[in-house]
């Protein structure tokens, strides 16, 4: 029973955790790793059995792909850590929680190395719901905070790397809806004028 308590406080961890590029850049009540990783694994709702992919590991892995960070913290480029030394700590942190799961540490292991492998079709478009989901959440807080383009870069950041043509199409309309706000706003700043 020790390791599942163990296990709770990692999710506890990940639960509190904000994410580290909306803290950089100061974005107020910003999101935590773990209600990203929440809303992707809901974005596998999205997958109809045309799609070709497993809705369940999509949804496994979504609700994986982060959760060393109840460990290591949210590592992003801006933190000095070379790529190579944060798969290294995330490896690590990722084998010390799937250890306390016991029986269940494989299946565990398994999902993480997919995503992080990045070869199956369900890990790209986990990958692509990563981004998806940081795509929605610039154009939220843009929304929210009445600050339309501000967050340009996280737009910026993930530019052609979408590669399910149901996620492109997503983006896309996001990008569309963004449009029209910045030009509602636009006309309404010139108007108060």
């Amino acid at each position: 029973m020790n390791n599942y308590i163990k296990f709770m406080e990692v999710l506890g961890n990940v639960k509190h955790l904000k994410r580290t590029g909306w803290v950089l850049r100061k974005v107020k009540d910003c999101e935590t790793v773990s209600s990203h990783m929440y809303r992707m694994a809901m974005m596998s709702f999205f997958l109809e059995d045309s799609h070709g992919l497993d809705r369940i590991r999509v949804m496994e892995m979504s609700l994986v792909h982060d959760l060393a960070e109840g460990i290591v913290g949210d590592i992003t480029p801006y933190c000095g850590v070379s790529r190579e030394e944060k798969l290294l700590k995330e490896f690590s942190a990722m084998t010390e929680i799937a250890d306390l799961l016991g029986p269940n540490k494989d299946r565990m292991m398994a999902l993480f190395n997919e995503y992080e492998e990045g070869k199956t079709a369900e890990a790209k478009f986990v990958k692509d719901l990563d981004r998806l989901d940081i795509v929605m959440q610039a154009y939220e807080y843009e929304k929210r905070d009445n600050c339309p383009m501000k967050l340009q870069e996280f737009f910026d950041s993930t530019e052609n790397k979408f590669s399910h043509p149901l996620v492109v199409d997503i983006v896309n309309a996001i990008k569309v809806q963004r449009a029209k706000t910045s030009t509602t706003a636009a006309d309404n700043s010139v108007s108060k004028q």
